[in-house]
């Protein structure tokens, strides 16, 4: 056997996650049980009536919402799917909905990558894996050689890219035991790429499952890459789920205008449908390099002062259990949080859930 060849069988054996495999190597799984997640559900969906199994929204927004937002509801963003094993080894199948597997400012594990988190002794859920895929169709290990002993282990889906079809593989004889999707109602994130999940390295980085994790809560992400601009059409799905609470993060892809335009509908909106619900209205974080551009620091404070505006409209006119987040310190001040001056890096994610994380705590007490 030659040197490259050797070294390409013990990546393989070795969990380089991604690499397609050969149909040798796959014949030595054949004592692997595959599970279909779609058999005991994934976590994260607002509707089940969707015109596919991994849609974010549902069939009936087709041709209602703009194109772009349809599109990019095909994405799995925020879907997770939950499970506990005693298997030594993790394996996974899945088939992707597009073949852009990765982004200029984010890599493919984040944008087509599966992620996985382990939940060790004291109950805190920590990585442990994720798949970097070199193609559509992926079977790989997802972690081998774990320790020994049953625990609980959640895998997040893609974020920008859809899933066709996702099994998990354990070896034939260990305890597999599917966690059905959790009943308690979820926090809604509505909002932009950001939210959406760029630019995490991975879709366990992203802002919602940082917090869903914090807050031990489910959570749906209803991020729309360019396309969070408080639109009625989408108000109108919004108000069909029952969450414990709508973060309202849209200004990123919003001007004073359409701020002026449209913050204070969608919030009357929301609140004719769930009148207890808490609303929280999330300014836009500055870029990091705006101190160098007076148009972006511009665009900044005008949209700001809309959405306040627009705040205390609401609660003159009596709205109740509506919140309010400022924007400017959602990087941090020091510059360094994004990848292209907008988009979060992980470090800009974490802060992002660090600025939120005391909001919600505070408003899931309330309510």
């Amino acid at each position: 056997m030659t040197t490259s060849r050797r070294h390409f069988l013990e990546l393989v054996a070795g969990g380089a996650a991604g690499l397609a495999l050969p149909n040798a190597l796959r014949a030595q799984r054949m004592d692997v049980t595959w599970h279909d997640v779609r058999e005991w559900g994934v976590e994260g969906k607002g509707w089940s009536d969707t015109k596919r199994y991994f849609d974010r929204l549902p069939g009936k927004a087709e041709g209602v919402v703009r194109t772009p937002v349809w599109d990019l509801s095909r994405h799995s963003s925020g879907m997770t799917v939950r499970f506990t094993t005693d298997a030594p080894a993790i394996y996974v199948r899945y088939t992707l909905l597009s073949d852009r597997l990765a982004m200029p400012i984010m890599p493919a594990t984040g944008v087509s990558g599966l992620d996985l988190y382990a939940t060790d002794d004291q109950g805190v859920e920590r990585w442990a894996g994720v798949v970097s895929p070199t193609a559509q169709s992926i079977e790989t290990e997802l972690a081998t050689g774990l320790r020994s002993g049953a625990r609980r282990y959640t895998i997040y889906l893609p974020l920008y890219n859809g899933v066709e079809s996702l099994e998990i593989g354990t070896d034939a004889g260990s305890v597999f035991e599917p966690i059905v999707p959790r009943a308690e109602r979820p926090m809604l994130f509505y909002g932009t790429s950001i939210m959406h999940g760029a630019s995490a390295s991975r879709p366990g980085m992203a802002i919602p499952a940082l917090l869903g994790r914090r807050l031990n809560r489910p959570t749906i992400n209803l991020g729309f890459s360019g396309n969070g601009r408080m639109e009625p059409e989408v108000g109108a799905l919004l108000a069909e789920i029952d969450p414990c609470v709508f973060a309202i993060d849209c200004l990123p892809n919003m001007q004073e205008a359409m701020v002026e335009e449209r913050a204070a509908p969608l919030v009357r909106q929301l609140r004719q449908a769930h009148p207890g619900t808490p609303i929280l209205l999330v300014e836009d974080r500055s870029f990091t390099n705006t101190r160098f551009f007076p148009a972006s620091e511009k665009r900044h404070r005008t949209s700001r002062e809309a959405l306040g505006r627009a705040y205390r409209q609401l609660q003159d006119e009596g709205v109740d259990h509506l919140f309010y987040l400022q924007g400017e310190q959602l990087l941090g001040d020091d510059g360094e949080a994004a990848t292209d001056g907008s988009h979060p890096s992980d470090l800009g994610m974490v802060r992002y859930a660090d600025a939120y994380e005391p909001a919600l705590r505070a408003l899931l007490r309330q309510y």
